[in-house]
């Protein structure tokens, strides 16, 4: 266990209400006042906020020249390197809309979001990826090498397509999401600047960031989470960015134990595997300037927390947001450290409301969330129809999922109202029952979906076992007699060598249901 350095002490942590109209606008003070600090990291490969800010100026000119215009869409194909944050920010020059997709999606996903949100330019950053390169080589991009930026891949100017109206303010749009699709078609989510950067400070003020922070940056940036909440809210104090494109374990420890990095952010399943990783022969975690580890992007298991929290000998904080709410909504306070899986409180400027059957519940009551704020999403591009459905006529989205509020405030997310399984007449919560399953020795993660099947409905367990291990079904269902309730025990349980899961480690549920209605009905 190593010893947590100090909190860095300030009174500057109060959300400020006067927010710049652009996101690139978020380094200007750390340009004017340390423009020799350390922005981003990248192998061998940094970039002071001086040099950052001359290569997105630079940037912004030749994307000029290859014909992006205001309005315009960039589709970026990205893994986590020097170009996506540049990018990113010479598009906010611009007043274009960045499109942050990840490469390791298909061919035809590419091409889908391609083609939906009708990108001017696609620009892949290969230099980092394999998977980038080859959707590059398919598309026909020349490769490029830009001051600052460096080697990355970018396509001809789409002549087809047009730009779309610049808002005034901080009302345009600075990108288009496309939901990862675990429970559903994805859909393209626009999100203003003024949602960004409302994030970017809630983030930069509840997590005291600094400049003398180092944020180690493997989520995917072209995932919300790992654009605002992580890399947004780093920049906006300060703070550097040690970018990662891939999450491997042994570097995720090797930058902890020697990288100076005091921030880490992660999806339980990325902590999962650190945490087997460092159960291996031979291997050693520590963390010696780790002020903050970070918790979000799928539910919080209670044996992963309090593993890691006696590992590192920190809080593993936890969060709830989603891509519509840019994505924060709620999140554990430093000075309020808790032992339980709450994602903490609403943050500041978000109102919260719990409904059922078109009543707020009583408090402790299990009900759909609901909630409005800052950080709201502008709609879904091209569906006017399923953003009414999404965001009523006073802004309060309906996030779809269940949650109840304890006496203190604290939020508890009991899961997605369409994951609701329903056995025998009982409800059976997934988010219990796979943190039953996660709590036995030899399970590194699971997942548990519904199943229909002639008048009822099924439990049905994946689980990834720790490498080396061979429990069985049968072993688990005995396990799971001792934790919870006869209708709660799946009927079937599969090993399976890796769970589906998307670029930040959300297990592909969607996926999962699909296995489980091909499955033969027969017990386990």
């Amino acid at each position: 266990m190593t010893a947590s350095p100090p909190l860095p002490s300030s009174t500057d942590f109060v959300p400020r209400g006067d927010l710049p109209p652009r996101i690139h606008h978020v380094i200007e003070p750390w340009v004017n006042r340390q423009p020799g600090a350390p922005a981003l990291r990248q192998g061998d490969t940094a970039l002071t906020f001086g040099q950052l800010d001359a290569a997105v100026t630079e940037a912004a000119r030749r994307l000029t020249a290859q014909g992006l215009r205001p309005g315009d869409r960039l589709l970026l194909v990205a893994e986590n390197s020097i170009p996506v944050v540049v990018l990113a920010f010479a598009c906010s020059r611009l007043d274009a809309w960045l499109v942050p997709v990840n490469a390791r999606l298909s061919q035809r996903e590419i091409d889908t979001f391609a083609e939906h949100s009708g990108a001017r330019l696609v620009a892949l950053t290969t230099a980092v990826s394999a998977a980038a390169l080859a959707h590059a080589q398919r598309l026909g991009a020349a490769a490029v090498d830009w001051p600052g930026a460096g080697h990355f891949h970018l396509g001809a100017a789409n002549a087809a397509v047009q730009p779309e109206p610049v808002a005034a303010g901080a009302e345009q749009v600075a990108v288009l999401i496309y939901t990862s699709g675990t429970s559903g078609a994805p859909k393209a989510v626009m999100l203003t600047h003024r949602n960004l950067l409302f994030i970017a400070e809630n983030g930069r003020c509840m997590r005291r960031q600094t400049p003398a922070d180092t944020v180690y940056a493997v989520l995917p940036i072209s995932h919300i989470y790992g654009l605002a909440t992580m890399a947004l809210s780093a920049l906006h104090a300060g703070a550097s960015l040690m970018l990662a494109p891939r999450f491997d374990a042994a570097a995720v420890a090797a930058a902890l134990d020697t990288g100076g990095v005091t921030i880490l952010h992660g999806v339980p399943a990325m902590y999962a595997k650190l945490l087997e990783w460092g159960r291996r022969p031979g291997h050693h975690l520590r963390a010696p300037t780790l002020r903050l580890a970070q918790g979000g992007g799928a539910p919080l298991d209670q044996n992963f927390k309090d593993d890691f929290e006696a590992v590192f000998g920190i809080t593993l904080h936890n969060g709830y947001g989603m891509t519509e709410a840019s994505p924060s909504i709620a999140q554990t306070r430093l000075d309020a450290p808790r032992k339980d899986c709450s994602v903490g409180p609403p943050i500041s400027g978000i109102e919260i409301r719990i409904v059922k059957d078109g009543a707020s519940v009583a408090p402790g009551e299990v009900g759909e969330l609901h909630l409005r704020g800052p950080g709201i999403m502008k709609g879904y591009y091209k569906a006017p129809e399923l953003t009414r459905e999404a965001v009523d006529a006073d802004g309060w989205l309906n996030t779809g999922d269940l949650a109840r509020q304890a006496e203190d405030g604290a939020l508890f997310i009991v899961g997605r109202s369409k994951e609701l399984i329903i056995r025998s007449g009982f409800n059976v919560y997934p988010i219990e029952v796979e943190q039953a399953i996660n709590s036995h020795p030899d399970v590194v993660h699971c997942a548990v979906v519904g199943r229909n099947v002639p008048g009822n409905e099924e439990v049905v367990a994946y689980i990834e076992l720790v490498p080396g291990r061979s429990l069985t079904p049968q072993a688990l269902t005995i396990y799971l007699h001792e934790l919870l309730s006869p209708y709660k025990i799946p009927s079937h349980i599969k090993v399976l060598p890796h769970l589906p899961a998307t670029a930040t480690g959300k297990i592909l549920k969607n996926q999962l249901r699909q296995m489980a209605a091909a499955q033969p009905q027969e017990a386990t």
